[in-house]
């Protein structure tokens, strides 16, 4: 894509995401993703579309995350930093943000709204 007056962009990524706060493994020098968060990052690097101009400025995200089970802790952390200079430059650009925990066992998936304040 590369409009310059694009301010909202909405897609999905397919898979259910990884919480960062249990991402992590400690491989007895440094700590790394799990298996799981390496994974989505591989599926959401393939999904997520790349943004030519970057978004700038304050942005508003909202996500709705539907989960396989009603296990996971709504936590979009991990999305962000994938986002990450593809959508936007620094997630520090994100300044306001709505959540939404959904379930869908069959079709695990993220729903992504990310536009300019």
């Amino acid at each position: 894509m590369s409009d310059n007056d694009q301010s909202t962009i909405t897609f999905v990524v397919n898979g259910e995401p990884a919480s960062k706060s249990n991402g992590r493994r400690w491989t007895g020098k440094f700590l790394i993703k799990s298996e799981k968060a390496l994974k989505y990052s591989e599926a959401f690097k393939q999904q997520c579309p790349v943004l030519d101009p970057l978004l700038e400025g304050d942005l508003r995200v909202s996500i709705q995350i539907f989960y396989a089970s009603r296990r996971p802790d709504l936590d979009p952390s991990l999305i962000y930093d994938l986002m990450q200079d593809r959508i936007y430059k620094n997630d520090r650009q994100i300044k306001e943000q709505h959540l939404y925990w959904g379930l869908d066992k069959e079709n695990p998936r993220s729903i992504i709204v990310v536009e300019r304040m």
